[in-house]
């Protein structure tokens, strides 16, 4: 199916364009023939387990590679503009023991700005900034590993947002979360207007607050649209 969401004026690039995507891993076509047009802030991307939609948000974040069709995410080629791609976008994913390297709060922090050659003071100011902004500060020089699930998210989030990116691709971030830390984490990723969102979520109540809403079903894509209209086609399939 070809994906247009609403709000994509014609003439102008989307901030996402997938044409004809096609990914294979293994000997399995886990995306096939996958058109997309997308240039809402906030998509959220729901489907079953095993649909495809978590290697979805891996091929716009650089993660995975097409094996045919063509990619365009913020208007770069994954591919040949690899390194500005990683600049410009960040990832979430559900464990947030898996993007957490260092041993306290604020070094963790720290280490994503690693790239940034900025000067030691705006360093500092962009971290103490950060930690304010996600509740973190009394818990800067606290053990990153001894955090609660909850901190940990929040600190991968910290760690993410502190580099300022263009788009944030979420995989399933409040997943092992209880309903408060949740949403924490889902105000944080929806509120922050400076960054567009890829939301990939069982959570169909927090799929419903993003712009737009992709369906993937069976390794392609089947609806793109409003959140409401495209839940409601997708819970009718499980009703099935």
């Amino acid at each position: 199916m070809s994906g247009v969401a609403p709000g994509t004026a014609p003439g102008t690039a989307p901030g996402i364009a997938l044409q004809g995507v096609h990914v294979r891993l293994g000997d399995t076509d886990v995306l096939r023939d996958v058109t997309l047009a997308l240039d809402a802030r906030t998509i959220a991307v729901v489907g079953e387990n095993g649909s495809g939609k978590s290697t979805l948000a891996r091929l716009l974040s650089g993660l995975v590679v097409a094996d045919d069709g063509t990619v365009r995410v913020l208007g770069l080629d994954p591919v040949r503009q690899a390194a500005e791609l990683r600049r410009r976008v960040a990832v979430i994913f559900s464990n947030p023991d898996a993007q957490i390297v260092m041993p306290t709060v604020a070094e963790d922090v720290a280490f994503s700005l690693r790239t940034e050659k900025l000067p030691r003071a705006e360093k500092a100011e962009r971290v103490a900034a950060a930690l304010d902004q996600f509740g973190l500060a009394e818990l800067a020089d606290r053990s990153s590993h001894d955090l609660s699930g909850g901190q940990k998210q929040l600190l991968a989030l910290c760690g993410a947002f502190v580099r300022r990116p263009d788009l944030v691709v979420a995989d399933e971030p409040t997943a092992y979360l209880d309903a408060r830390n949740a949403r924490r984490v889902a105000d944080h990723l929806l509120a922050d207007a400076s960054h567009r969102l890829v939301l990939v979520t069982h959570d169909l109540g927090l799929a419903q607050r993003c712009e737009t809403a992709v369906l993937v079903q069976d390794g392609t894509v089947t609806e793109v649209g409003d959140p409401a209209q495209v839940i409601a086609m997708y819970e009718a399939g499980i009703r099935w």
